[in-house]
Parts: structure tokens; C-alpha cells; sequence
């Protein structure tokens, strides 16, 4: 995951300095909106969060997981071109709703760009099947590497197709996303075909794992679909911030997301099937040894990540995006966006865990419920926030919602986190280290010059303090050994 986000971080700055952060760029994230949003819908969120408990509860009990996989399969066959022809079909009547903001020429762009990218959905739809099956196996790092395809081909959408299309070279970006797409589902064959899964048409819809997967589906599709809400809204009050505000909200978005992907979605992805085998197995203190190694683990890695992205951020922005087409003025409004951002770390990536946890136990409406919280607060914060703050207002907005979701959903699961004096002492000493690196961070900073230099020496040094004092005190010892977790 790792690499992959390396990778999604060169395409960015390829993005940035083709595109910049202006109207063209607006137009293609509007455009790819839905089709993303499908995809945390009927790919890798809520499909794939049901089908994994599913399918792992198969293996465990031997029975046909092979023949519940391809019935699976085999439906998304019929689901997907319906889907895909809907989206083309409708492109110019939703599309003016989504980004209310936009001038008639940008709304234009937007609806030819959608009908470029609406496939995208069904290859990375059987993609995240692809993935499930391969992580119910224990197997992570080819589903986990396979978005490194999806980063290149949209790398060279942007170098090698974008000059093809002289008047509109957004055009080329959406070309590679479709490219990188079937990459991502392409390069986890072998993997898949290692674990002995071969592909049969098996329809039979009322099959019980089916049925049981749709049970857990239909609450998680809700709770998607609100948490989706929030980017909606942020993206249609955005579209009036003029051309760049959709565009600065996501280059911030993606740095914000950089430690939180390579670590919170890492560590959520490897727990669910761990979660869901010792829930089916009856092993309650398994799971919750399992869930407070995940919290534990999690604020280890991110808390001093936020703290570090604060200090060096703008200038990080600076040295990432700004040449080409991405301007000064571009700079501030991503810094801005990313400095309000950044407080919602810890919380997402808690949410990834907590609700994962939620799906494995067939608990799927407390993360409905939490999720539907947490976007009455963004929706109310949005409002109340962008005249004064703009892009930050919205930044922040979101970053109060992940902080809502997460305490609600710790709150129906606290019994499940048994929480002992060694393990309290832990976090304590977390909260620590988290101090240590922000004042060698911010230090390092203040007293460097140049480009390079305010990004690497503060990483460095900030990195290095944590790790010294994570050893010294005994702190990285019980996070590898997950002990004070159950006494």
C-alpha cells in the first residue's frame, strides 16, 4: 500500500503540473464523482466488506466458498453494463446537479468527461471481488499493490494521451483512468489463480450466502452512501468557490490521505478477516485483542504523521505541486485546506477499524447510524464555515464529521475494548512521542531554508527523535508485542 500511494502521489503531481488546479481539473473531478462514489458503494466499500465475512465463514466451515464466489461474480456480470449504460444515459442530468456552481461551458466538459469514465465502475467492481477473495486467503500484497496500476495509467493519460486531445487534454486523463482501471483488476489474476479459484458462471441468486450477503450489504450501502454525502456537499458548495476550489480541496484531500492509506486502510484491510475469523470461531477475546492492536497500532503511526504533515505542509505543497500550471496562489488555498484536514487523521482512520469491526459482528446499522451523525454535522459545519474560512471551512467540516463518527462508533463497541492501566500508559505514551515530533519537527523547520530542505531535514529529524524515543521507552516493544492489550 505503501507503494501504491507513492505512486498515487506522482500522479498527482503529474496532475498538478499538466492541469494545475483550475476549471479543466474541476470538470474531471465532478465528472468521476459518481462513478467513485459506486465504487465505495458497489466495490470496494460495502460489496466487498459483505462479501469478505461471507466468504471467510465458507473456508472456515468448508464449505462451497469457490461456488458462492462465482455466483458473486457471475451477477456483477448482469449488474455492471446496467449500470455503466444508466450513468452515460443520464450524465446531463445529474452532472448539473452535483456541481450546481459551474459555468455552462464546464458543465459541458464535465458530462463528456463522465461518459469517458463511467466504465471505470464494473473493472474496479470485479477488481475489489478480486481483492476480497485474495485477503479472505491471507493474501495481501498483490490486492494491495494492484492501485499502483490504476496510478499509472492515469500518469500516462496525463504525459502520453492528454497532448493527443490539443483542445481539451483532460480528455487523456480520463483515457488512463479507464487504462489504469483494468490494470487494477488485470494484476491480481495470477494471485487469485494461485489460491486455486477458477471462474465458473454460477447464477443462483437466492444462494443463502447471497442472501446473507445482501443482509449485510443493505445497511453498509446506507452508511456509504451518507459518509458519501459529505464530498457531495462539499464539492457543490466548492463549484462556487470559482475555478480551482474543487481542485485545491483535492490536492489537500490527497495529502491528508497519504498516511492515512498507507497506514489506516492497511491496517483496517488486514484486520477484517481476522475479526471476522475469530467472530465466526466464537473467540471473543481473540477479537478484542485484534481491535485494540488496531487503535493501538493506528494512533502509533498517525498521530505523529499529523503532527509532522502540520509543520512541513505548505512547504511540502510548495516542493510536490507548485510548477507548471499549479500557481502560488494554488499553493495557499491547498495549504489552507490541508493544515484543517489534518485533524481528522486519528479519527478516520479509527472509523476504518471500528467500522470493519462492526461488519465482521453482522452489526451493520450502528455505522449507519454513526455515519448519518457525522454528515448532519459536515452538512452544518459547511454551511456554517465557508463564508468565513472557504476551502479551510470545508476542510474542517470534515474533519469535525470523522471526529463525530468515531466517538459514536467507539461508544456501541467500548465493551469490546477492555481498556487496562498498561494499555492507558501506552496511549500515554504515545501522546508523548506525538509532542516529541512536533517540536523537532517545527524546529528543524524554522531553522532551514530552500525547497528541499524544510520538507526532508524536518521529516527526518522528527522521524528519528520518534523512533529514539519509541525505543528508549519501551513504547515500540508493546506495540510489537501488543502487550498491556489484555490482562
Amino acid at each position: 500500500t505503501g507503494i501504491s500511494r507513492v505512486f498515487g502521489l506522482l500522479r498527482d503531481v503529474t496532475i498538478a503540473d499538466r492541469f494545475g488546479a483550475g476549471g479543466m481539473y474541476d470538470a474531471f473531478l465532478i465528472a468521476f464523482f459518481l462513478p467513485v462514489f459506486l465504487r465505495q458503494l458497489l466495490a470496494e466499500g460495502a460489496l466487498s466488506t459483505a462479501f469478505i465475512p461471507v466468504y471467510t465463514e465458507a473456508l472456515v466451515t468448508d464449505e462451497e466458498a469457490e461456488r458462492f464466489a462465482n455466483n458473486v461474480l457471475s451477477l456483477l456480470l448482469i449488474l455492471f453494463p446496467i449500470v455503466v449504460a444508466l450513468g452515460i444515459l443520464l450524465a446531463p442530468y445529474y452532472l448539473p446537479f452535483l456541481a450546481s456552481g459551474f459555468s455552462p461551458e464546464k458543465i459541458d466538459l464535465s458530462i463528456h468527461l463522465a461518459r469517458i469514465l463511467f466504465p471505470f465502475i464494473a473493472l474496479v467492481g470485479f477488481a475489489a471481488i478480486f481483492m476480497g477473495i485474495l485477503n479472505a486467503h491471507h493474501r495481501f500484497f498483490s490486492a494491495a499493490l494492484a492501485p499502483v496500476c490504476f496510478n499509472l495509467g492515469m500518469i500516462a493519460g496525463a504525459l502520453l494521451l492528454a497532448p493527443f486531445f490539443s483542445v481539451r487534454p483532460i480528455y487523456g486523463l480520463a483515457l488512463g483512468a479507464l487504462l489504469g482501471g483494468a490494470g487494477q483488476l488485470l494484476f491480481q489474476v495470477p494471485a487469485l489463480l494461485r489460491t486455486g479459484f477458477r471462474f465458473r458462471f454460477t447464477l443462483r441468486p437466492l444462494h443463502p450466502g447471497i442472501r446473507v450477503m445482501g443482509q449485510l450489504m443493505i445497511p453498509a450501502l446506507f452508511g456509504l452512501a451518507v459518509t458519501q454525502i459529505n464530498l457531495l456537499v462539499d464539492n457543490k458548495i466548492a463549484s462556487y468557490l470559482g475555478d480551482g476550489g474543487i481542485s485545491s480541496l483535492q490536492y489537500a484531500m490527497r495529502l491528508f490521505q497519504l498516511p492515512l492509506g498507507v497506514f489506516g486502510v492497511s491496517i483496517a484491510t488486514a484486520l477484517l478477516p481476522r475479526f471476522s475469523t475469530a467472530w465466526a470461531k466464537g473467540e471473543r477475546d481473540r477479537f478484542s485483542a485484534h481491535l485494540v492492536d488496531g487503535i493501538s497500532t493506528s494512533a502509533f503511526i498517525l498521530l505523529p504523521a499529523m503532527v509532522g504533515l502540520y509543520a512541513i505542509g505548505p512547504d511540502l505543497i510548495r516542493l510536490l505541486f507548485e510548477h507548471g500550471s499549479f500557481t502560488i496562489a494554488d499553493s495557499l488555498r491547498t495549504a489552507n485546506a490541508l493544515t484543517f484536514y489534518l485533524a481528522g487523521i486519528l479519527p478516520y482512520g479509527l472509523v476504518y477499524i471500528l467500522t470493519r469491526a462492526f461488519y465482521a459482528m453482522g452489526r451493520t446499522r450502528v455505522p449507519l447510524v454513526a455515519s448519518s451523525c457525522a454528515v448532519a454535522a459536515n452538512v452544518a459545519f459547511d454551511l456554517l464555515l465557508v463564508g468565513p474560512m472557504r476551502e479551510g471551512g470545508l476542510a474542517l467540516s470534515t474533519s469535525i464529521a470523522g471526529g463525530v463518527n468515531a466517538m459514536i462508533l467507539a461508544l456501541f463497541l467500548w465493551r469490546q475494548i477492555p481498556l487496562t492501566v498498561s494499555l492507558l500508559v501506552q496511549w500515554g505514551k504515545i501522546i508523548i512521542g506525538t509532542g516529541i515530533v512536533f517540536v523537532v519537527a517545527w524546529a528543524t523547520r524554522q531553522a532551514v531554508g530552500g525547497i528541499w530542505m524544510p520538507v526532508f531535514l524536518p521529516t527526518l529529524a522528527g522521524g528519528a527523535s520518534y523512533l529514539l524515543y519509541s525505543w528508549k521507552s519501551g513504547l515500540l516493544t508493546l506495540i510489537k508485542t501488543g502487550q498491556g492489550r489484555l490482562e
